[in-house]
């Protein structure tokens, strides 16, 4: 049985954290990377997690951050997301070593392809208004990968300066071959204006055409609260 069959629909929530872990800690965020999901096996509720770094200014670059990375992490209710932030002593440990800390917690109202054999469940409908957030992932094929970064470094460079997006932070589980890429949004209309012209929308065709990845994901999620600073910007 696939994992994508052993998680229920529930009433998944989905949390993201998102950390630039100061200089003194540096050592600590690194160790974060090495120890990865282990670290949150015994938290209640888990059902799938990802500790990824980031891209350098926590952006797209292919040089990796020395001290940006992020969370990704899925559990079984609102609750048990909500208990995780509140009461999570990683949670605690990422806000006391950086200069920058920021999370979110959100519901998917769409999903395609999977992460790990993890397809996520909807558990809200899509918004008519208001912020939508977006997770995309890729495994890239090895000998793929030369192909694809000639295409994704224009297509990431028009997101981070797109009207109405909010946020935009590039992250990984491993450098060249496993990204990914977590973008907020002013409304699903401006999401789709960006996904479906220019840069990106190359980008998408050619991935399809060539088939770059071994395995792919993106969803798309309601927030229900963000809360804290990420590159200069207050989030509540």
């Amino acid at each position: 049985m696939s994992l994508a069959q052993q998680v229920g629909l529930g009433e998944q929530t989905a949390v993201v954290l998102l950390a630039d872990i100061a200089d003194a800690s540096r050592l600590w965020g690194w160790s974060r990377i090495v120890r990865g999901p282990r670290a949150l096996r015994r938290v209640p509720g888990l059902l799938f997690s990802k500790v990824l770094g980031s891209g350098y200014e926590g952006g797209f670059d292919l040089r990796p951050s020395p001290s940006r990375q992020g969370v990704f992490a899925l559990f079984d209710s609102a609750e048990s997301a909500h208990d995780f932030i509140a009461h999570s002593p990683l949670v605690h440990a990422y806000q006391e070593r950086s200069k920058e800390f920021c999370w979110a917690t959100l519901k998917t109202f769409s999903c395609r392809g999977s992460w790990d054999g993890l397809s996520l469940q909807a558990t809200a409908e899509a918004p008519t208004q208001g912020p939508m957030a977006a997770l995309t992932r890729a495994s890239i094929k090895f000998s793929k990968a030369q192909a694809f970064w000639r295409h994704a470094p224009p297509s990431q460079t028009a997101l981070e300066g797109v009207a109405g997006c909010q946020m935009a932070v590039g992250l990984g589980e491993a450098p060249f071959f496993r990204q990914a890429t977590f973008s907020m949004w002013d409304s699903v209309n401006a999401m789709n204006a960006y996904a479906r012209s220019g840069a990106h929308l190359e980008a998408i065709q050619a991935a399809q055409k060539n088939g770059y990845f071994s395995e792919s994901m993106f969803a798309r999620f309601v927030p229900l609260k963000v809360h804290g600073q990420w590159r200069g910007k207050h989030y509540a």
